[in-house]
């Protein structure tokens, strides 16, 4: 009985590594004990670090302090399923994740902890913004002093109605902060057109424009 029950934890590990979404388990002390692969991929943590710490100190969720899911679940033993949430990874970035919860018990039924698979909804965010056409100042990542600045008066520039010229090399993200104004102006829910300007010939330009 206890080389059958070693056989199939040995085993617990390579399945929960071969799932896509992120899964970890937890203590009744909210201790994290187990860690797959694609939380590490998601969340930037690995699992040596992972597990032992306090599953809120490693997520950094905007539900952690006030509406946890998985305190909910141990409570009441009732499941989340696909809860939307923000967290934090190692490098600070906001990831939008799905997660559900379910409680683990022992072979007589006691809660011995919980168990809770996140996954990364990051690709259907983007996806959604180019649909939509909705960006904002957040999607604009920079240290820059010069960016931080522009960032924080193009609410003020948004909310006029004269022209605005952004310059800047190529690459530089022109496009991102137009479409940043137009999501914070006052037509923010009419379509924003792009138009390639050096693509029209110059004897075609006023008239496809005007």
């Amino acid at each position: 009985m206890a080389d059958h029950r070693q056989s199939s934890s040995s085993l617990i590990q390579p399945i929960l590594d071969s799932v896509a979404d992120g899964v970890f388990t937890i203590d009744l002390s909210w201790k994290i004990t187990s860690f797959n692969r694609a939380a590490e991929r998601i969340t930037g943590t690995p699992r040596r670090r992972a597990i032992g710490q306090k599953c809120f100190d490693v997520f950094r969720a905007n539900i952690c302090q006030s509406t946890c899911a998985m305190k909910r679940t141990l409570d009441t033993g009732r499941e989340a399923i696909d809860v939307p949430v923000d967290v934090l990874n190692r490098r600070g970035e906001v990831l939008p994740i799905s997660i559900s919860t379910a409680v683990l018990r022992s072979a007589r039924g006691r809660i011995i902890g919980g168990v809770e698979t996140f996954r990364d909804l990051s690709c259907f965010e983007d996806i959604r913004r180019q649909l939509t056409q909705k960006f904002v100042t957040s999607d604009i990542v920079s240290k820059n002093p010069a960016v931080l600045k522009l960032l924080g008066i193009l609410p003020a520039i948004a909310e006029s109605a004269s022209t605005v010229l952004i310059e800047g090399p190529s690459g530089s993200g022109k496009e991102l902060v137009a479409r940043a104004l137009h999501t914070l102006g006052l037509r923010s829910a009419r379509p924003l057109v792009a138009v390639n300007c050096s693509a029209l010939p110059d004897t075609l330009l006023e008239s496809e424009l005007f």
